[in-house]
C-alpha cells in the first residue's frame, strides 16, 4: 500500500512538471510540435501546406506548454507575411476594444430618454408628413422640452422605420412684422368628389399668422359674391386697418372696393406678377392644400365649409408655426398656452377626423 502511494505521488509530480510552461513539459511539447510540422511539410506539394483539424489541434495544444520566447524558434512553417498579418489583426482588435461603443466610456452628456424617443417616433408615425422641424416644435409645445431638429433627425434615422408606401424679405414682410393690423386675402380653387369647382377665400392675420377664416362659393364669382364671402368671414372679427391683396381681377370689382370703404379698411396691392410680395397667404394656401385638401374629399359646399372649419381650429390652436418660434397662432394672439404634458403620462388628441394627432396631457 505504501508503494502505491509513492507511485501516485511521483505521477502527480511528473504531471505537474509537464503541465507548467517550460521545463520538461516545454521540451516535450516543442519536440512534438517540430515533428508535426515536419510531417506537414513532407506531405505538402508545390503550394502552401493545407492544415487539417488534427494538425491545428496538436500545434495549438503544444503551444500552450512552450514558453513564449521559444515560439519563434520552433515555428518552422510560419512565414513572415503570416506573422505580420497576425500582428495587424491584433492591432485592429486592440483599437476596436478601446473605442467600441459597447465599452464603458467616461461620463458625458446623455442622449434623449426612452420616453422622448417614443413620443417622437409616435408623432412621426401618426403624422408621416411632419418634418424634423415641425416635430421638434410640436414636442416643445406639448411637453415644454427644448429639443433641436437635429436631435429629432438622429432619433428618426436610428429608430424610425417608415412603412411601405424671392431672395430676401419683401416690403410686405417688413410691414407684416411691424403692424398687428394687417390682414391678407387670396383665392384658390378646389374640386369636389363630383368634380364640381368651388372658390375658397382665405383671410389671415399677417402679424399673428392666425387664420381668420374661409369663405366658400361656387365657381361663378362676381362682386356681390366675393363681398358676401368676405363679410361672412369677418362678421365676428374686429376689422383690420389694412388688407393686402394681389392683382387678381376678382379684387377689381366696384362692389369689392366699395365694401372695403364701408368697413373702413385700406387695401394694399402687391407687385404684379411677383408672388414673393404676397408670401404669407400664398404659403398658407400651399399648406392647406398639402396638409389637408390633398388628403381628403368633400361632397358639396357645406361639407367643404365644415372640413375647412375643422382645419382652422387645428391650425390656430394646435399647429406650431416655424415663423413664430414654435408657438401657435392662438398663443401669438394672446390666448393662454396649451397645457404641458408629461412624457410618462400623456394621450393623443385627434384633429380633422384623425388626419392629425398631437400629444396632450392624460
Amino acid at each position: 500500500m505504501r508503494e502505491l502511494f509513492i507511485l501516485i505521488a511521483h505521477l502527480l509530480v511528473t504531471l505537474a512538471k509537464l503541465a507548467r510552461p517550460g521545463g520538461l513539459g516545454g521540451v516535450a511539447a516543442e519536440s512534438l510540435a517540430v515533428k508535426q510540422q515536419l510531417l506537414i511539410m513532407s506531405r505538402a506539394q508545390r503550394r502552401a501546406p493545407k492544415l487539417t483539424s488534427w494538425d491545428r489541434l496538436v500545434l495549438g495544444v503544444c503551444a500552450l506548454f512552450v514558453l513564449p520566447k521559444r515560439l519563434s524558434k520552433m515555428a518552422v512553417i510560419l512565414k513572415p507575411s503570416t506573422l505580420l498579418g497576425f500582428h495587424r489583426a491584433l492591432v485592429k482588435r486592440k483599437y476596436f476594444l478601446l473605442y467600441s461603443p459597447r465599452k464603458c466610456r467616461r461620463p458625458g452628456p446623455k442622449g434623449p430618454s426612452k420616453e422622448l424617443i417614443g413620443a417622437v417616433i409616435e408623432l412621426k408615425r401618426r403624422n408621416s408628413r411632419f418634418g424634423c422641424r415641425k416635430i421638434a416644435e410640436q414636442i416643445s409645445g406639448a411637453f415644454g422640452i427644448e429639443i433641436n431638429k437635429d436631435v429629432v433627425r438622429r432619433i428618426l434615422i436610428q429608430h424610425y422605420k417608415p412603412g411601405p408606401s424671392g431672395h430676401g424679405p419683401s416690403w410686405l414682410t417688413v410691414i407684416g412684422c411691424a403692424k398687428d393690423s394687417l390682414w391678407s386675402v387670396d383665392f384658390f380653387r378646389c374640386e369636389s368628389i363630383l368634380l364640381k369647382s368651388y372658390w375658397v377665400m382665405v383671410v389671415m392675420d399677417v402679424f399673428t399668422r392666425r387664420l381668420i377664416g374661409f369663405g366658400v362659393a361656387s365657381a361663378d364669382l362676381d362682386g356681390p359674391a366675393i363681398c358676401r364671402m368676405f363679410n361672412r368671414v369677418v362678421v365676428k372679427q374686429t376689422t383690420p386697418q389694412y388688407l393686402s391683396s394681389d392683382n387678381d381681377p376678382l379684387f377689381r370689382f366696384h362692389r369689392w372696393r366699395a365694401n372695403l370703404r364701408i368697413l373702413d379698411v385700406r387695401e394694399i396691392k402687391t407687385l404684379p406678377g411677383t408672388p414673393s410680395s404676397h408670401p404669407f397667404v400664398e404659403r398658407l394656401i400651399g399648406t392647406v392644400r398639402r396638409e389637408y385638401l390633398d388628403w381628403t374629399l368633400f361632397w358639396n359646399q357645406s361639407d367643404l365649409e365644415l372640413k375647412l372649419a375643422n382645419y382652422q381650429a387645428y391650425y390656430n390652436h394646435q399647429r406650431c408655426h416655424t415663423g413664430l418660434a414654435g408657438a401657435t397662432p392662438a398663443e401669438r394672439s394672446g390666448l393662454p398656452a396649451q397645457s404641458i404634458a408629461k412624457l410618462q403620462s400623456y394621450t393623443w388628441r385627434r384633429h380633422c377626423n384623425g388626419l392629425f394627432q398631437t400629444p396632450t396631457p392624460a
